[in-house]
Order: C-alpha cells, then sequence, then structure tokens
C-alpha cells in the first residue's frame, strides 16, 4: 500500500502561520499534503483565489510533500480525485472541535475519508484568518501572523 496523502482544506484568505504550523508538523505522517484551497463563489472573501493560491504555494515553496491547488465542492471529492485517504484539520479551541467533530463524521461516512485532526501550536492558537482580514482592513502590521513574503496590500 502507497504512502498516505492527505488534504489540508480550506479558504487561506489569507493562509497565516497557523495553517502552515499544521502542515508542516503533518508532514511526517503523510508521503503528501495537499493544501486545497476551496472556491466557494458565494462566499464573500477578502482576496481573489489567483492571490490566495499564490501565497500558498509560497508558504510551502521548496517543499515537493506540499501540493496546493483549487477546488470547488465538497472536500471529499477532492479527496477521491487526488487518491486521499485522509482529511487534515488544526484545531485551535473546543469550538473548533465540536463544529470540525461533525464535519469529520459526515465526511467518514459519505466517503469513508477519515479527519486528523492536530492541535494549534499554543504559540498559534489566537489567529485566525478572520482576525488577520480585520487587522489588515484596519492596516495593521500582520507579518508576525502570516508567512514571510505574504505581505497584503489593502
Amino acid at each position: 500500500m502507497s504512502s498516505p496523502i492527505a488534504v489540508f482544506p480550506g479558504t487561506f484568505d489569507p493562509i497565516t502561520i497557523g495553517h502552515v504550523s499544521i502542515v508542516q508538523r503533518a508532514l511526517p505522517l503523510f508521503s503528501k499534503v495537499i493544501v486545497g484551497m476551496g472556491v466557494n463563489t458565494s462566499k464573500k472573501t477578502m482576496f481573489d483565489p489567483e492571490q490566495r493560491i499564490a501565497w500558498i504555494k509560497d508558504a510551502f515553496a521548496g517543499d515537493d510533500r506540499v501540493e496546493a491547488l483549487t477546488f470547488e465542492g465538497l472536500t471529499v471529492e477532492l479527496c477521491k480525485t487526488v487518491g486521499a485517504r485522509f482529511i487534515l484539520r488544526g484545531l485551535r479551541n473546543s469550538t473548533d472541535h465540536g463544529y470540525e467533530r461533525s464535519i469529520a463524521l459526515m465526511n467518514r461516512q459519505l466517503a469513508g475519508v477519515e479527519t486528523i485532526f492536530l492541535p494549534s501550536a499554543p504559540e498559534h492558537a489566537h489567529i485566525s484568518s478572520t482576525i488577520v482580514r480585520e487587522l489588515i482592513a484596519n492596516k495593521a502590521d500582520v507579518s508576525a501572523l502570516v508567512p514571510m513574503g505574504l505581505r497584503p496590500a489593502r
């Protein structure tokens, strides 16, 4: 049996150092982690899909075990397409756990795909894309919260 592949799905609007940490910490468990940037045309985002996928690719440049791609629809469908048996999710707090657990159970029922949860590193537990967007909108310095090279001009 080949080494397992995981999909790390999200909107990544924008990607944060918390996201990067989850992927880096999961790499010893998988032969490949596919960062699946979900595109939902009904969801309002701050940054366009091209910019977000470019930032994701930049964050993992030089590590061929990480692949970034865009997708629409259900994460389990992406898993089928790329041959992934696992979904990777980061948990910042108990609220995340309650929400993510329900989705994980549904994904297992729908497609037999298991979800692997990694708790955020303590130093990243307060970071979310929502907070970063709010800081950007208010012209605050977000350089400590996003990967190097991601310097949104807003």
